[in-house]
């Protein structure tokens, strides 16, 4: 039979409440910072939302840009264990970042325009940190480097991600250590430019689906398979909830909107690994 206290409520033990500085907790998380980093342009309260949403939208670039540079990184040293969990985080972590579009999701265009007029000329396509996902991801181009020469270290950062292998190039890096025929022009490409499918490396994936279900290789190609769905559907959802919004006006940051968009939808992140499926 089990013990049950009969100590009165206010004698069970507290937490600790009284501090000398900062509590341990915002010390650690930086809460009052993140908290106090909204400051409207406008009246409208919807703004409040949008400003909330996209700093959310951006910690979660920060964790996955984290999670596939370890990845990449484990990759370089032959540890597919490693690699392979940094990727599961990431799933997870842009299952909650694709859920970021709901509270923008079903906004009028009235509620939008709104306080549209406060963003001026800002866009998401400057996040500089939505930037270097991509260029993990194999969509490199020098040209996305422009709008930050203003900000010397974060074009730094980029135009070094901008330099460095991506996730993919790890990846078919790791294949042809293990002896996967993937070729030297692929593995010396231009790395500054973006990932072209090569008929080779989609020979690579049909051999790893057509043989042990389990093997090494098909595991990792699951797990980016993986990645690569839930970035089509975040592009996917960018898209619908655009183009609720403000229809097929020209976008905030002098883009086509909606059409620069749907442009975007249609590319597959690790083309090969998509193609590969119809020979197997």
């Amino acid at each position: 039979m089990s013990h049950v206290s009969d100590a009165p409520d206010d004698a069970v033990e507290t937490p600790a409440l009284d501090f000398a500085g900062t509590t341990p907790y915002e010390d650690y998380v930086q809460a009052d910072v993140l908290t106090h980093l909204q400051h409207p342009l406008s009246d409208d309260p919807g703004e409040m939302v949008f400003l909330v949403t996209t700093q959310v939208m951006e910690l979660w670039f920060t964790v996955i840009v984290h999670e596939w540079e370890t990845a990449a990184e484990a990759l370089r040293r032959d540890d597919l264990p490693v690699a392979l969990a940094a990727l599961k985080r990431s799933t997870y972590e842009l299952q909650s970042l694709n859920a970021s579009w709901e509270p923008l999701a079903h906004l009028t265009p009235g509620q939008f325009n709104a306080y549209r007029s406060a963003l001026g000329e800002g866009s998401g396509f400057q996040s500089a940190m939505y930037r270097r996902m991509e260029f993990l991801l194999g969509e490199k181009s020098a040209s996305m480097l422009v709008p930050h020469r203003g900000a010397p270290r974060v074009h730094d950062e980029l135009a070094k991600a901008l330099h460095e292998p991506g996730l993919y190039d790890e990846v078919l890096r790791y294949l042809a250590r293990r002896g996967e025929d993937v070729p030297d022009d692929v593995l010396a490409r231009d790395l500054t430019r973006r990932h072209d499918p090569h008929p080779a490396v989609e020979a690579v994936w049909v051999r790893a689906y057509a043989g042990d279900p389990g093997s090494d290789v098909v595991r990792l190609g699951e797990a980016l398979t993986e990645v690569a769905e839930l970035v089509w559907r975040w592009r996917n959802d960018h898209l619908v909830a655009t183009r609720r919004a403000m229809g097929s006006k020209t976008g905030t940051g002098g883009s086509a909107g909606v059409a620069w968009l749907e442009k975007r939808a249609t590319k597959n992140v690790f083309p090969e690994l998509w193609t590969a499926r119809s020979h197997v």
